[in-house]
């Protein structure tokens, strides 16, 4: 597979040529970091099949894809002007293309962990940020094809062979525009802010643009009438003509598919001559003095540490306060150093607070999607909003936070730091484990729900006070049996390809019908106050048995966890 994509990505080497990299290294380039990517790094006491897992990984993530790829084919099916049903698909493909890029794959472009190699060869910057470029494509194309795969073949369905050849074009062009939209904003920061405040910079944009398209993808399908879905026309949005994907769609005019704006065939050729375009400013003129930048923003971030001066009582400022804290909800000294290793990590990682810090906003977001589904106005539902239950759908979806925190506070880029956990006689992991877990569950969690139930308070009254009891306990503990699940892992001691194992990757979404069950269950129960107080009860007996037995976890039972 990694010589198909690297003669995939090397195919328009005149290209590459024109817009001054050297094709020579490019290749060179690429070819070092595919086979990087197919070596699966291991970490300190790990014992697994490296291929098995990736195996079923891959596997899994494929499912994954072209299960969502059934979803967004739907407009092709439902809307039969042709232009119209590919203008909504490839928006729904930008969407998600570019959400992923936003999320996952932009360090890729700014990882200078390279620099003592490339930098100082005579290699130039437009080699650089082209192969950088390259290697997310390739990263984007194997999602992007089992993604648009049920598209790919409904067209050839129902249009035939024509549609279906054309598809591939129009597909590539979009991985472009999306490597554009990203980082050529990135690149256009980089050379104007200054090297210490860029990466702030970013991780702002980064949890900004998150939150615009989640919401976008929720809300943007309003526009329709789902009733009547043939009647939609794309002449009250004349706004639509300059957006990327109607210039997509209008490639169809080229095969007889006639757009409703006139000069289709025009927009059709600004779909392929637009990417190139961009793809040749980024490279050509916001490349330049890339390393040297990349290289600051390193070396301040390696000068951001700074030692604490002696006779200052051995502490930073701001220190008692965290302290305090690991004192009041840890017992062992383990456990508090859990708590603290979590507490001052979490804040000084800008891939943790960009990974979860979206998350905070996902579930109002959610919520205010579901409250608007139906024909009444946001409101007529917000005024009702009292005479129903709904506010448990808020509470449980509080668990969001939760599971993208515990998600990522094992992983970090700096992994090979935890040999201090087995440097020293720590005799139980699981202490460390639910220091952890503790320290993310009071700085995200627990204030997170306070903020939910004075909102609930606020509209449905102090009558939902047990309500919000129970379900505080309850999603503690859909959480901690997560964590006992799949997550037996010490805190920033992995890399992330480490966390998809086949078997983990099974068991948490096995574990997503704990909250199912624990909803339906305390909904059953919401005008029983006295089986609420019985289930309240039961909650937080089954809470403490897997709080102890997570606190207690060994490190054989984090090895047999490794290896599942």
């Amino acid at each position: 597979m990694k010589k198909f994509f690297l003669g995939l990505a090397m195919l328009p080497a005149p290209l590459w040529r024109s817009m001054g990299a050297d094709t020579a290294q490019l290749r060179a380039i690429l070819d070092v970091r595919l086979t990087l990517d197919d070596r699966n790094p291991t970490g300190i006491g790990r014992q697994q099949k490296l291929k098995k897992d990736r195996k079923y990984a891959t596997l899994l993530n494929t499912v994954m894809f072209l299960f969502m790829g059934f979803f967004y084919m739907l407009p092709l099916t439902v809307i039969t002007d042709r232009v119209l049903s590919l203008t909504i698909y490839f928006a729904l493909l930008l969407t998600v293309t570019t959400f992923m890029l936003i999320t996952d794959f932009s360090n890729v472009l700014f990882d200078a962990r390279d620099k003592y190699i490339i930098f100082p060869r005579p290699v130039s910057d437009r080699t650089i940020v082209l192969a950088r470029m390259l290697h997310v494509f390739i990263y984007l194309f194997r999602v992007i094809v089992p993604l648009s795969l049920p598209g790919w073949v409904m067209l050839g369905w129902i249009d035939g062979w024509k549609s279906a050849t054309l598809f591939v074009l129009p597909l590539m062009m979009l991985l472009f525009m999306a490597l554009f939209i990203v980082n050529g904003v990135y690149l256009l920061v980089l050379r104007l802010a200054k090297p210490e405040k860029f990466k702030d910079v970013i991780s702002y944009f980064q949890v900004f643009a998150a939150v615009i398209f989640f919401t976008s993808v929720y809300f943007l399908p309003r526009l329709f009438d789902a009733e009547h879905p043939h009647d939609f026309s794309l002449l009250n949005y004349a706004w639509v003509r300059f957006t990327p994907p109607y210039w997509l769609a209008s490639c169809w005019s080229w095969i007889g598919y006639h757009g409703i704006f006139n000069g289709s065939v025009l927009y059709g050729v600004l779909a392929i001559v637009c990417p190139l375009l961009c793809l040749f400013i980024l490279v050509k003129f916001l490349a330049p003095q890339f390393a040297q930048r990349i290289s600051g923003i390193d070396t301040v971030e390696n000068m951001s540490y700074k030692p604490v001066a002696a006779g200052k009582s051995g502490k930073v400022s701001g220190s008692r306060f965290y302290a305090k804290l690991a004192d009041i909800f840890n017992r062992s000294d383990d456990a508090k150093a859990g708590f603290m290793i979590a507490w001052l990590q979490t804040s000084r990682s800008r891939s943790f607070r960009m990974r979860v810090f979206p998350s905070f906003a996902f579930v109002p977001v959610y919520f205010v999607y579901m409250l608007t589904q139906g024909h009444q106005s946001f409101s007529y539902s917000f005024q009702h909003l009292a005479d129903g239950s709904k506010f448990l759908l808020l509470l449980y979806m509080s668990s969001f936070v939760m599971i993208s925190a515990m998600n990522y506070v094992t992983m970090s880029d700096q992994y090979k730091a935890a040999w201090v956990y087995y440097s020293v006689p720590l005799v139980t992991p699981g202490k460390v484990m639910i220091g952890a877990f503790k320290a993310i569950w009071v700085k995200y969690y627990f204030p997170f729900f306070i903020a939910l139930a004075a909102f609930v308070l606020y509209v449905w009254g102090v009558s939902a006070i047990l309500d919000i009891v129970l379900a505080f306990v309850n999603v503690t503990l859909f959480i901690s049996v997560l964590a006992r699940i799949s997550q037996r892992h010490l805190p920033f001691s992995i890399v992330e390809q480490m966390k998809q194992g086949g078997a983990r990757i099974f068991k948490s979404i096995l574990g997503m019908f704990i909250p199912l069950a624990l909803g339906f269950g305390h909904y059953a129960a919401v005008h029983i106050w006295w089986l609420k107080v019985i289930f309240l009860g039961l909650s937080a007996i089954l809470l403490w048995l897997v709080w102890d037995s997570y606190a207690n976890t060994s490190w054989q039972n984090m090895i047999k966890g490794e290896e599942q």
